[in-house]
């Protein structure tokens, strides 16, 4: 049995058979009628124009790049918007990731649908990355949550609310997890995609570790217009995008340099896992495509069978690799994100 059909049976065997470990009844309230979203206390989603604004945060002398999203300009004495923080990845930055414009190919700004949906929504450039300043380091997990532990003081200041919702993508999901283990009381919900634990049968994973000297010897790795097409290729399954996707990424990428920092490369090669579940109290929403080569259905449900907080789901995305944020089937991966997120609190937990 091949890598990818295996990853299929376990899949399907969990989801039929996991209702005792909570997997099955995550699914099926990820993806349940929108009446019952409604119930949960969802948002409707608004027409009104969207506001944004630019922020700076300080780690020491770098200077961190916020980026806010909302409908409508925030007034005094408003009631305040649910507060949602996206976390970037290993090889691009924050707007590329969750605020690319993709001409004539329909929408693929997260920021601007959970804007839609009301929320407030902010992201960032890790240390050095996109606008933000560079620290020299390699940014890695451990460097990033040091960035988050700077940019979430300047959202609860202009927000006025301390807590709010995270959410990563690839190894932004292991700093937003990471995050959640040492600042719990800032962490409401944690949405984590695209996610990899210990990484073992993950062929990206493999690929990273063949290269780990090179990413052990230096701070910066190069990225260029071929590396972005290769993130859409890599799986096999490159018909889960539009081509035109990486294209417009590129256009946003490139003016930042052709280079990109070695850290998160370095710990997924030779540093997993870089986060406990047991020590990641917050309710989780687990999602993953089902070709993702970063990760195996298997390694995650270690994970997720390990998570101390029984407000928790795991969904896979079917025709997805790793970027689900960047996919045809994008619109699924934002329902399950908004249901979760909208969930009214447990009676208990």
């Amino acid at each position: 049995m091949t890598e990818s059909s295996a990853d299929h049976a376990l899949a399907r065997r969990a989801i039929l058979k996991g209702a005792s470990l909570g997997v099955g009844a995550g699914v099926v309230s990820a993806f349940t009628a929108q009446a019952q979203i409604s119930a949960a206390g969802a948002m409707q989603a608004s027409d009104g124009a969207i506001w944004s604004a630019e922020y700076w945060a300080k780690k020491g002398d770098v200077a961190l790049n916020l980026w806010r999203k909302r409908v409508g300009a925030p007034k005094a004495g408003e009631p305040p918007l649910p507060l949602l923080f996206l976390v970037h990845g290993s090889s691009n930055s924050a707007r590329s990731s969750y605020d690319l414009t993709v001409p004539g190919k329909g929408e693929y700004s997260l920021m601007n649908v959970f804007a839609r949906y009301g929320y407030d929504v902010w992201t960032m450039d890790h240390d050095g990355y996109g606008y933000s300043g560079s620290s020299g380091n390699n940014s890695d997990v451990a460097s990033g949550v040091e960035d988050l532990k700077a940019a979430v003081p300047v959202v609860a200041r202009e927000t006025g609310q301390a807590k709010m919702h995270f959410y990563g993508t690839s190894s932004g999901s292991i700093r937003a997890a990471a995050y959640a283990q040492v600042e719990p009381d800032r962490v409401d919900r944690l949405v984590l995609v695209a996610f990899t634990y210990k990484g073992t049968g993950a062929p990206e994973i493999g690929n990273r570790a063949r290269r780990v000297e090179f990413y052990r010897n230096n701070n910066r790795r190069k990225r260029d217009a071929a590396m972005i097409r290769s993130i859409f290729t890599r799986d096999g399954h490159a018909s889960s995008y539009d081509m035109a996707v990486p294209e417009a990424i590129i256009a946003m990428e490139l003016k930042f340099g052709e280079e990109v920092p070695t850290g998160t490369y370095l710990d997924m090669a030779a540093n997993l896992p870089l986060v406990d579940p047991k020590k990641v109290l917050a309710p989780v929403l687990m999602i993953r495509g089902i070709y993702d080569g970063n990760s195996t259905t298997a390694d995650l449900i270690d994970f997720f069978q390990q998570l101390p907080n029984g407000d928790r789901q795991f969904v896979i995305l079917p025709h997805t690799a790793h970027s689900p944020g960047y996919s045809n089937n994008r619109h699924l991966l934002w329902y399950a994100t908004r249901n979760f997120l909208a969930a009214p609190a447990a009676v208990a937990s």
